[in-house]
């Protein structure tokens, strides 16, 4: 039998770490070493299994359950007394809401992971790791896992060229997630990668948040609402994405029919957050890549007055701000959707913090607008 064969019953794939390695050790064959390959290290009545219940057992004496950094950044960003988040369970669906006749989880997958989109700072390494994690078989079990636990749509990005091929097989496979395109068109054809989205299947796209940023700022919000007219055209719900509120702005002044915005919220209570001297917009900064809401209150104050669905994006930034803040701090603020970058390991988690988020009281003066 191979030493991770054994399948641990449902009772304990929900417990914790120690337990799951103390049914592990007791699950494995015992098998005494034979006399000739012992030697003073390794006593003759010293069974295979009682070698790693001692090894295991002396590992799971120290604080070993999370790394020595993570244990460090656990204790700065965690408020004194509070608990780690318990999983959910596949019965415990993520709350949803309705963007125009589409029906959308509060929490929403995001697609820069399964992408390679690693936003690692200066971790270099990070996004090659990223793409030999997500295999196209690996993608598939993200995405089915989270319609396991009610994430019942995600969002990938149509400037990588797998993305409309892997979701047209998800669901051959059987798959209900739906998909939300993030499409990236070019001045000279705003038509080709929102066509291609919607033959893949999609129910909405939205215009990249670069390409938002980039035309507004170049005075082409006129563009801006040829792309939506475009989406619409295809019969998917059609949105605008921006990491400066500038971009959601002028998309309302110029009353394009947004059916929702998509626009970054993060406070700046990370290690890594933006610098005193760090005055470029997010999309000047991909060299040092540390900070992707630059007007957080101001997007909280205007947000408050319109009347349009928010899909919150890059509330954790990027992965440095624990999960209950981040969501807490979105919907506290009026978004009513997270688009999160989940690997499948988080799924659960994610699922049942933004169940108690939401179960909670909050204190969010925006209604709902989905």
């Amino acid at each position: 039998m191979s030493l991770f064969q054994p399948e641990p019953p449902q009772s304990i794939r929900g417990c914790g770490a120690a337990c799951r390695v103390e049914w592990f050790i007791t699950a494995m064959p015992s098998k005494p070493s034979p006399k000739s390959a012992t030697s003073s290290r390794h006593p003759a009545n010293q069974s295979r299994r009682g070698f790693l219940k001692t090894s295991l057992s002396t590992a799971l004496a120290a604080p070993l359950l999370m790394s020595f950094e993570e244990n460090a950044l656990a204790a700065e960003t965690t408020a004194p007394g509070a608990k780690p988040a318990e999983p959910a369970t596949p019965k415990e669906q993520s709350p949803a809401g309705k963007i125009g006749n589409v029906s959308v989880s509060r929490l929403i997958c995001g697609g820069n992971l399964i992408s390679g989109y690693a936003h690692s700072r200066d971790l270099i390494y990070v996004s090659n790791l990223l793409k030999h994690y997500f295999t196209e078989e690996k993608i598939f079990s993200t995405w089915a896992r989270c319609e396991e636990y009610g994430i019942n749509t995600m969002v990938a990005s149509s400037s990588d060229p797998r993305v409309n091929r892997l979701y047209q097989e998800y669901v051959k496979r059987g798959g209900k997630i739906q998909y939300i395109a993030q499409v990236n068109p070019v001045p000279e054809d705003l038509t080709t990668s929102i066509r291609l989205a919607a033959e893949a299947g999609a129910v909405g796209a939205f215009l990249l948040g670069n390409i938002g940023d980039k035309w507004v700022r170049e005075g082409a919000v006129g563009r801006v609402g040829e792309v939506v007219e475009v989406i619409k055209e295809h019969g998917l719900i059609a949105g605008v994405a921006g990491h400066e509120l500038r971009t959601t702005m002028a998309v309302e002044k110029a009353k394009i029919a947004v059916d929702y915005y998509v626009k970054t919220l993060h406070q700046d209570n990370y290690w890594s957050k933006r610098r005193p001297d760090q005055t470029a917009e997010v999309i000047d900064n991909y060299k040092v890549d540390n900070y992707w809401c630059r007007d957080a209150n101001e997007t909280v104050d205007f947000m408050a007055k319109v009347k349009r669905p928010w899909i919150a994006y890059k509330v954790l930034a990027a992965g440095a701000i624990p999960v209950r803040d981040g969501f807490r701090y979105a919907f506290e603020s009026g978004a009513d959707f997270a688009l999160v970058g989940m690997f499948d390991f988080q799924v659960d988690v994610d699922v049942s913090v933004t169940r108690q988020v939401l179960a909670a009281k909050l204190n969010r003066s925006r209604a709902w607008m989905a």
